[in-house]
């Protein structure tokens, strides 16, 4: 097929199911029988849910076990830029062809049967994985984890449950217990569970289903420790005390991810060099990701530009810790985000280390919140606030007043994907 084959693909696939999200799987299991069960072909799984450091802390694990020369698929969604990207296949993106066929045949195997986007195109990325020898795969939920496409693994290796804030309230629950009761759906008995940082609530919820399934939990806190101490991350667990540098992804939320990642590969019983890899060669984009060259970024040469996909209050008040560690400098946030968020809640913490607000709409996106209703929840957020049409428009309008401001563009993935496409 040609270069665009799976882009084709993909937009039939979009067609299958008249709900972008609709919670359940049988869909999921009635495709994947026809497939030939391949999640049950898979190489040794590690299953990471939680709202969020998700993917940061799957990129630290997959960068640990890469370094002493394991072989590892990993899967992870939404695309940024392209699709391709939510499958690694023994440490390498998918190829356009391999993700072509794998598509067209997970399209023809379910025939005019209803099933959602994301229920297929993980059914996909199974296929793919099942198909490529390694050594493990890292599966990262798509949302919840009780009845996401990715719950289909009988036993894993291990699973890990990152930090649970509110978050996709109409799908998941109104509380945080709620919430901590879907996630807790991937524990698995008699499975290991590394668990990161948790409010009480939720908390209580995960001991109670793990517990229930005879599972033993690895948690932050109790089983391992993590902190950074003059400009360093010191890690302990029963195994000993690992010094190492802090982690080359920003922010001081990724010491609490390192340290769910380090917890991982101890457990896998990796060595130094992997643990110190883990926190030095991470990758992983639009997570406090500055942007030095580019088309956005040649425009304003001097201003220090950065881009962030986090959406959600506790992602806020991740980003105003980390802009408070940050030297002094007038910062400026464009932000664009999705009608189903808390701009509240996202915006408060950010307010009062930020000098404006510069709203956009996200382009080609049916549920992204008007830029005027965003400059109107900054306003009320203390921000001073501007609209404009997008987001070179912004930065242009900015930079113009002060050339070498500081500029965050965050609020959503969707526009995290769009800003790297346009950069380049």
């Amino acid at each position: 097929m040609s270069a665009t084959g799976s882009d084709v693909i993909l937009e039939r696939m979009m067609a299958l199911h008249p709900k972008i999200i609709d919670l359940t799987l049988d869909r999921v299991w009635r495709l994947l029988d026809a497939l030939g069960n391949p999640q049950d072909a898979l190489p040794p799984v590690i299953h990471i849910a939680g709202t969020n450091g998700k993917g940061s802390t799957q990129a630290m694990i997959r960068a640990g076990l890469e370094a002493v020369g394991l072989r590892v698929h990993a899967y992870t969604s939404p695309h940024l830029a392209r699709f391709h990207e939510r499958i690694r296949l023994a440490g390498d993106l998918i190829s356009e062809d391999a993700l072509t066929a794998v598509l067209d045949e997970c399209y023809a195997a379910n025939g005019a049967d209803s099933i959602t986007y994301f229920e297929i195109t993980t059914c996909a990325a199974l296929l793919a994985m099942s198909r490529s020898p390694a050594d493990y795969t890292l599966l990262e939920v798509g949302l919840g984890g009780r009845l996401d496409a990715t719950n289909v693994i009988a036993r894993p290796a291990l699973t890990i449950i990152t930090p649970i804030s509110i978050d996709h309230e109409q799908y998941l629950g109104d509380t945080l217990a709620k919430i901590a009761f879907e996630k807790a759906g991937i524990i698995k008995r008699g499975v290991p569970c590394v668990v990161g940082p948790q409010p009480d609530e939720a908390m209580d919820v995960i001991e109670e289903v793990a517990v229930r399934n005879d599972a033993p939990l690895l948690a932050h806190g109790q089983n391992w420790h993590v902190s950074g101490e003059h400009g360093r991350m010191i890690y302990q667990d029963e195994t000993g005390l690992l010094d190492l540098p802090l982690p080359n992804l920003p922010g001081a939320h990724q010491i609490e991810n390192a340290g769910a990642a380090l917890a991982t590969l101890r457990h896998l019983s990796m060595g130094d060099d992997a643990a110190e890899a883990a926190v030095t060669r991470a990758e992983w984009l639009a997570r406090m990701q500055r942007l030095d060259s580019g088309t956005l970024a040649d425009s304003a040469p001097e201003a220090e530009l950065w881009l962030d996909g986090g959406h959600n209050a506790a992602a806020g008040e991740a980003l105003g810790r980390h802009l408070a560690s940050l030297p002094a400098r007038p910062t400026h946030l464009i932000c664009g985000m999705l009608n189903t968020k808390d701009i509240a809640g996202y915006l408060r913490p950010l307010a009062a280390q930020s000098t404006s607000l510069t709203a956009v709409s996200i382009p080609g996106e049916a549920n992204t919140l008007p830029a005027e209703v965003t400059a109107a929840a900054a306003t009320a957020a203390g921000l001073t606030a501007h609209v404009a049409p997008d987001v070179a428009t912004a930065l242009a309008r900015i930079v113009a007043e002060a050339p070498q401001a500081r500029v965050l563009i965050c609020g959503s993935l969707y526009l995290a994907g769009h800003v790297l496409r346009e950069n380049g």
